[in-house]
C-alpha cells in the first residue's frame, strides 16, 4: 500500500508534488509545534500550580523562592514580576512598609501584573496561529492539487482518445492523494489548536484569579503593617 502511494506521488504532476511537498512540509512543522507546545503547557500547568500550593500554604519568602525554580508557570512569572516591582519601589522610596504606598504605587503593581500576564498569555499561544492555518487552508491547498491533477487527468483523455478506466483511473487516484495529504495535514493541526487554546484560556483565567487574590493580599498586608506601626 505505501508502495502504491509513493509511485502515485511519483507519478504526478510537477504541480501536484509541489502541493504535496508544501503540505508535508505543513505537517512536519505542525507535529514539531504541537510536540514543544504540549510539552510547555503540561510544564505551565505543573508548576503553576506548584507555586499556588505553596502560596497557600507558607510565608511570602516561601512563595519567592519557590517562585525563582517554578518559572515556567506563569502564576510564578506574575508573582515574580509584582516582587520585582516592589523592590524597585522599596528602593526607590527607601521604605519597606506596605502601608507607606501611595495609590499610585499600587497601581504601578497592578500594571506590572497586567503586563507580565499579557507577555505570559503571548508566550503560552506562541505557535498557535500557525496550528490554526494549516488547519483551515490545507484541506484547500489539497483540494487545488486535486483539481490540478483532474485536469492534467483529462487533458490524456483528449490527447489519448480514449476514457476508459485504465487511463482514467490513476490519474484519479494521484489527484485525490492531494486531498487525502491535504486531511492528514489538517486535522491534526485542528485538534491540537482546539485542545491548547482551551488550556491556554484556563491558564489565563487562573493568572486573573491569582492577580487579583494578590492584590487583595497585598491590600491586606499593607493594613496590617498600617495597623502595626499605630500601635508602636
Amino acid at each position: 500500500m505505501e508502495s502504491d502511494v509513493l509511485g502515485l506521488v511519483l507519478q504526478a504532476g510537477l504541480i501536484v508534488q509541489l502541493v504535496l511537498l508544501l503540505l508535508a512540509a505543513f505537517s512536519v512543522v505542525s507535529w514539531g509545534i504541537i510536540a514543544s507546545k504540549w510539552r510547555e503547557l503540561r510544564a505551565a500547568v505543573q508548576d503553576s500550580e506548584a507555586f499556588l500550593e505553596v502560596y497557600h500554604s507558607e510565608s511570602f519568602d516561601a512563595a519567592f523562592e519557590a517562585a525563582g525554580h517554578l518559572d515556567r508557570g506563569p502564576l510564578a512569572v506574575v508573582f515574580l514580576s509584582c516582587c520585582s516591582e516592589m523592590s524597585k519601589w522599596a528602593e526607590k522610596t527607601g521604605r519597606h512598609a506596605l502601608s507607606a504606598m501611595s495609590s499610585a504605587d499600587r497601581r504601578q503593581i497592578q500594571k506590572a501584573m497586567m503586563w507580565s500576564a499579557a507577555r505570559e498569555k503571548q508566550r503560552l499561544e506562541r505557535g498557535l496561529t500557525f496550528l490554526a492555518t494549516v488547519g483551515s487552508s490545507a484541506p484547500f491547498i489539497g483540494l487545488f492539487g486535486t483539481v490540478v491533477g483532474i485536469l492534467t487527468t483529462f487533458q490524456g483523455i483528449g490527447r489519448s482518445g480514449s476514457a476508459s478506466l485504465a487511463v482514467v483511473g490513476p490519474g484519479i487516484a494521484e489527484a485525490l492523494v492531494a486531498t487525502g495529504v491535504g486531511l492528514l495535514a489538517a486535522i491534526p493541526a485542528t485538534m491540537a489548536f482546539n485542545a491548547f487554546v482551551s488550556r491556554v484560556d484556563q491558564i489565563c483565567e487562573s493568572m486573573s484569579l491569582f492577580s487579583q487574590e494578590f492584590e487583595e493580599d497585598l491590600a491586606v498586608l499593607g493594613r496590617g503593617s498600617e495597623d502595626a506601626e499605630g500601635e508602636g
